[in-house]
């Protein structure tokens, strides 16, 4: 039973950020931008070096081991459109996201799950404060503004590693970026960002239920941060599925 109250726990969330949202389309001051700010600033700027980092070394091994496959039959140059098509449509957002996860996910979990423990939940409920308007609306809106931003540069490091690589086995900077940019679609590049969107809708949407089920114990805060990572790895695995299979039979 409690398994099953787990996993429908985010649901109920979700359904209440939901009806907070469109509460706040007809009164807007009651959101609060000065958490979202700050909720933002930690997951978009202080993620942005270890996401670019990953991003270019990243794109140096697909390069590396793009190239020597497709040295057998003299098209290397054609590792900058895979590279592209690649990054753009699957692995930028992916890649992006489990990081987030890792970082954000259980920076929002450790962060209500220690307010829980100090009860400051059951203060804002007796206050009539939602927690979900003050706490997880916030942190949702942060991570899924946070993750196109990231998924853009953790693509273009994936390119000038790529680049890089192809440059030292001959290929010109201008033959790479052009084969790239041929094989490199307007709708490939939003299918992408709004992927990567609602990759960051879970993983607030999980890091912050996460937080919000801590347990008053020694090691309540340890358990929430680790099922927020745990289970927004596995909410991005579950929906990428999906949507490889939707995107199948429609022929995106």
């Amino acid at each position: 039973m409690s398994g099953r109250s787990s996993m429908l726990e985010p649901l109920a969330v979700f359904g209440e950020v939901v009806v907070e949202s469109f509460a706040m389309a007809f009164k807007p001051w009651r959101f609060r931008f000065g958490d979202f700010l700050l909720a933002f600033q930690r997951a978009a700027f202080d993620g942005l070096p270890i996401s670019i980092g990953i991003g270019f070394l990243l794109g140096l091994i697909l390069a590396f081991q793009s190239a020597a496959a497709l040295r057998t039959f003299g098209v290397e140059s054609y590792v900058a459109a895979l590279l592209a098509i690649g990054l753009f449509r699957e692995l930028g957002p992916i890649i992006t996201a489990i990081l987030l996860a890792g970082r954000s996910g259980s920076a929002f979990a450790a962060e209500i799950g220690t307010m829980k423990v100090d009860e400051e939940l059951d203060a804002l409920t007796t206050m009539g404060l939602p927690p979900v308007r003050f706490l997880v609306m916030p942190r949702m809106a942060a991570a899924i503004l946070a993750m196109p931003i990231l998924t853009i540069f953790v693509e273009l490091a994936g390119l000038v590693g790529g680049a890089i690589v192809l440059r030292m086995m001959n290929i010109p900077f201008a033959v790479f970026w052009n084969n790239a940019a041929e094989n490199t679609t307007v709708f490939m590049i939003l299918f992408g960002l709004a992927k990567s969107a609602f990759f960051g809708l879970l993983i607030g949407l999980v890091g912050c239920c996460a937080g919000m089920r801590t347990k008053s114990t020694a090691d309540g805060v340890g358990v929430s941060a680790t099922a927020a990572v745990v289970g927004g790895i596995v909410a991005i695995a579950v929906a990428d599925g999906i949507i490889a299979v939707i995107c199948y039979f429609w022929g995106i």
